[in-house]
């Protein structure tokens, strides 16, 4: 697939990430079909659906004409249910949009992955990563319930393949908020830095996040595919070298690291996706430059 669909599906399309797509595929002239367990302000989308992702019948009716997926309905944190409920919900949804939509014949689908899938980031015990930078095939170490159900929804990604021949990209996001959230987030981390050790300090603009879903409609090749995804540096002002020597000094370090990093392993967006990120809290904003602007639209 080299263009982008005539109609796209969305889920959670109320949230952050969700309506940030969909606006960005209007805009790009495709039609969105959006569907969200409910909508607190109107949505770009010429077709709405309020449901839920886990529900059959519910996404029959929002695959009617749709030619590819971004799924993005989930629960976002294991604090934000008991484990069964936040396991439950995402691995369910993630089943039940995917296998109806390959069921249907749909080609293509993006899947919000996360950083945590590998599990260190969030576990209770005291572990680290197994080396920097952090690449798609780290060791895990799960002990939450919201980072197992996203290596689940990766795994369901190439089961999905194997029996449908639907190609999926799994996009692992790290931290992703608008530049101004991101900004208030790392000065935070600057006063306490150990708090983002165990997930390499990465973080991606929301900009860049639409940017890598776009990308991952049109550029991928045929198969299920995880792909890892950061800003070009960390989140905090401080030198990568720096960090890795005070927060993280036992742990691995696995090919040269730039100055700023990032501590992500990224070379898989850019041969796969033919992504990289465009935006950074530590530069100026490359769309008060107008050559910037047709690379955010490329």
């Amino acid at each position: 697939m080299t263009e982008l669909p005539r109609r796209v599906l969305v889920t959670g399309a109320d949230g952050a990430i969700g309506r940030a797509t969909t606006e960005q595929l209007v805009a790009d002239g495709v039609a969105v079909t959006a569907l969200s367990l409910n909508f607190d302000g109107d949505s770009a989308a010429d077709r709405v659906i309020a449901g839920d992702a886990r529900d059959e019948a519910t996404v029959a009716e929002a695959l009617e004409d749709v030619d590819a997926i971004v799924h993005l309905a989930a629960i976002p944190h294991p604090s934000l249910g008991t484990p069964a409920t936040v396991y439950g919900t995402n691995v369910v949804a993630t089943f039940t949009v995917l296998a109806t939509a390959a069921e249907r014949g749909v080609r293509r689908a993006v899947v919000a992955s996360s950083i945590n899938a590998f599990g260190v980031p969030m576990n209770s015990n005291d572990v680290e990563p197994a080396y920097y930078p952090i690449d798609e095939e780290i060791p895990t170490d799960i002990a939450d319930a919201y980072s197992l159900s996203k290596t689940s929804d990766e795994t369901t990604a190439r089961m999905i393949w194997r029996r449908w021949g639907m190609d999926v990209v799994c996009l692992r996001f790290p931290l992703i908020k608008d530049r101004a959230t991101l900004e208030r987030v790392a000065a935070e981390v600057e006063l306490d830095p150990a708090s983002m050790a165990r997930e390499g300090w990465a973080y991606l603009d929301l900009r860049d996040g639409v940017r890598a879903i776009r990308s991952a409609l049109t550029s991928a090749p045929p198969g299920p595919h995880v792909v890892g995804l950061s800003a070009d540096d960390v989140l905090p002002a401080i030198p990568a070298a720096e960090l890795l020597r005070r927060f993280a000094p036992a742990v691995p370090v696995r090919g040269p690291i730039a100055e700023h990093g990032p501590l992500v392993d990224t070379s898989r967006a850019r041969e796969l996706l033919g992504f990289t990120p465009l935006y950074s809290i530590h530069h100026a904003d490359p769309l008060e430059d107008p050559l910037a602007l047709g690379a955010v639209n490329a």
